[in-house]
């Protein structure tokens, strides 16, 4: 198979996972996979499929759409949205990003690299650390 369609095939694995459906990890990544976002960096299935049991665990209506797959000479890329809710509330937060990953021989995931701007899309969202980071972004920007 080639790259593009492994990343492909990956792109769509993510799109429908699920909490029930954590153990097809084991299916699309090789077995010392390495997982790093900006709160997370592990390696194994095992400590992966712990970083994404308590995401469904804390998050509700979790959604990821990805919106764009391309293949480079050493790693393909897949630019998403990361939708969800959190507790009772009613409002949809959103992250946006892009997932370097690198394969195996196989066709297995030895590397799912998340790059995304916890700072503007987490942090800044918060209140009261929020308004002091908005001021730190102006006051660095002026």
């Amino acid at each position: 198979m080639d790259t593009l369609a492994q990343a492909d095939r990956y792109a769509r694995f993510w799109e429908n996972l699920s909490a029930n459906t954590l153990d097809g990890l084991a299916d699309v990544m090789a077995p010392g996979v390495r997982f790093r976002d900006p709160f997370n960096d592990v390696r194994g299935i095992a400590r992966v499929r712990e970083v994404f049991a308590e995401t469904y665990r804390r998050l509700r209506d979790v959604e990821v759409r990805v919106t764009d797959v391309a293949a480079g000479q050493e790693a393909c890329y897949l630019r998403w949205s990361f939708a969800y809710r959190i507790g009772r509330s009613r409002r949809r937060w959103q992250l946006d990003g892009m997932t370097e990953v690198q394969f195996d021989d196989d066709g297995r995931v030895t590397a799912h690299i998340d790059h995304w701007d916890a700072a503007t899309q987490v942090y800044e969202k918060l209140p009261v650390i929020g308004g002091v980071l908005r001021l730190l972004r102006a006051k660095i920007a002026a």
